[in-house]
């Protein structure tokens, strides 16, 4: 049985992937930093819950000793968890702003894909899945035709960016795993006020997709639900 670390899963996209995850007959360990909030999701969903704050290096730790002790490896990673940051103008954006964003959503990845690397790499097929965001992509917010191109968001737009560039450098480091980035898509979602034309389901498409891939699939790749997205 495959077993399956996701961060953030207690809400919006994690808990969604958890849910399809555990329907697909994965054994789904549910990362979260609120054990109240991550263990009633890990009761409805049938998973485990496992405390973890991506932000705190020994809340990281514990979190893979714990699974260690308890599931001895695991098969896929799901580095989901994210933030926003700050609605301010650029012009207000300060260099805090921009170092909770990326402790987050960036510092935070590397963070648990280094305490996790060991565990992963006991599994016949080893898979991280990134969640990153069209947002990150040059192409996608130069389209005219895309909603993406319309927001101006400078902290979560970048470091997504480096999401999906720190994807493709850990997928040619370590040619023993399959390590991919997921461009959900604009997604009704508690991140944005539930204003995306997706639904959670439509949203989780890619990564899904991308935690189930065989020991063949791609790796270095950056997908959204329809296919290769454009950098």
């Amino acid at each position: 049985m495959t077993t399956t670390f996701i961060t953030g899963a207690n809400r919006s996209l994690g808990y969604e992937t958890a849910r399809r995850l555990v329907e697909a007959g994965h054994t789904v360990l549910v990362g979260a930093r609120d054990p109240e909030l991550g263990q009633a999701a890990a009761d409805a969903l049938g998973a485990r819950f496992v405390q973890i704050d991506v932000t705190d290096d020994a809340s990281v730790e514990a979190a893979a000793a714990e699974v260690e002790a308890r599931e001895g490896s695991i098969d896929v990673l799901v580095n989901n968890a994210g933030i926003h940051g700050t609605h301010n103008p650029a012009d207000l954006i300060t260099a805090a702003d921009a170092r909770e964003v990326f402790e987050v959503n960036v510092v935070g990845i590397v963070r648990v894909t280094h305490a996790f690397l060991p565990l992963l790499r006991r599994s016949a097929n080893p898979v991280i899945v990134n969640v990153s965001s069209g947002m990150g992509s040059f192409a996608v917010t130069h389209d005219a035709g895309r909603v993406e191109s319309t927001i101006v968001t400078p902290l979560y737009t970048s470091s997504k960016a480096a999401v999906t560039m720190l994807t493709t450098q850990f997928a040619k480091s370590w040619p023993d795993v399959r390590v991919n980035a997921a461009d959900p898509g604009y997604t009704a979602t508690d991140f944005n006020g539930h204003s995306g034309p997706q639904t959670v389901t439509e949203g989780t498409d890619a990564i899904v997709e991308l935690a189930t891939i065989g020991a063949d699939g791609p790796t270095g790749a950056f997908r959204d639900r329809h296919g290769a997205v454009a950098w």
